[in-house]
């Protein structure tokens, strides 16, 4: 395995052995080092296609060390089909010294910016998805406190939006918020169904739990370590409303009576 195959998967836990790649390198802090590792790949939504691309390392990769065990590498990214291009980079660690013949490595941080071309999520769920590439932008920054708290939005905002498109009345202050999102959830969810039915029972539960990270009763390891489940739960309240409102704009194509939907 060369070290392209490992920038261009997903970040993992475990470390996992590559070829060589900085052999018969001093490996001083700040020493900075082409690297001919083959090119990465990565999958972004590419707004000029307006489809999901894969985007490849251009040029030559570049790494500084900060020490025997850790390097950084940058990256220049271009969509396959209209040249487009986005910016990555890597903080990688290596548990043997990483100029050995073989090290053992994991990304310890993927940073992106994302140029006015690209997005991480796909424009499917509106405004949502760019929420939703904030928090994986503040996640793949180890800011677990700051990923939540735009799920934490996502999961207010796609509630009031429903309530206003039925005409649910409830209690708000002056800056529109809810007095009471409890209340406000299950009025909503009574009449629209936007809870997937696995969670259901538990739909403030998830509120309560993303609140409690933001307001410190946990701290930011623990943000970053639930992120990924709360974001699945997220998600799958986007595609319940998503789903909805795709088959309500079928039947009403139609001409059929979509009164089901709200039941």
């Amino acid at each position: 395995m060369r070290l392209s195959d490992v920038l261009s998967k997903p970040p993992q836990k475990e470390y996992l052995q590559v070829d060589g790649f900085l052999q018969g390198k001093q490996g001083n802090i700040g020493q900075q080092v082409n690297l001919s590792v083959g090119n990465i790949a990565l999958n972004y939504f590419c707004i000029k296609c307006d489809d999901l691309r894969t985007y490849y390392s251009k040029g030559k990769l570049t790494s500084i060390f900060v020490d025997k065990n850790t390097i950084s590498v940058d990256a220049v990214l271009e969509c396959g089909a209209c040249k487009s291009c986005t910016q990555a980079w890597f903080i990688i660690h290596s548990k043997n010294d990483i100029t050995s013949i073989a090290p053992e490595i994991r990304i310890i941080n993927l940073g992106r910016h994302l140029s006015d071309d690209v997005a991480i999520h796909s424009s499917k769920y509106g405004e949502y998805s760019l929420l939703l590439d904030k928090a994986e932008l503040a996640y793949s920054n180890n800011l677990g406190a700051g990923a939540i708290i735009y799920l934490r939005k996502i999961y207010e905002k796609i509630t009031i939006y429903t309530a206003q498109q039925m005409n649910i009345q409830y209690d708000q202050y002056e800056n529109g918020n809810p007095k009471n999102f409890r209340e406000l959830l299950e009025k909503v969810d009574e009449q629209c169904n936007i809870i997937p039915p696995e969670f259901k029972r538990n739909k403030y539960d998830l509120f309560r739990k993303l609140s409690g990270l933001i307001h410190g009763t946990c701290d930011e390891n623990l943000g970053l370590q639930y992120y990924e489940a709360l974001n699945r739960l997220i998600v799958g309240i986007l595609e319940e409303v998503s789903n909805r409102e795709e088959l309500k704009s079928a039947l009403t194509q139609l001409g059929i009576d979509g009164g089901g939907l709200n039941e």
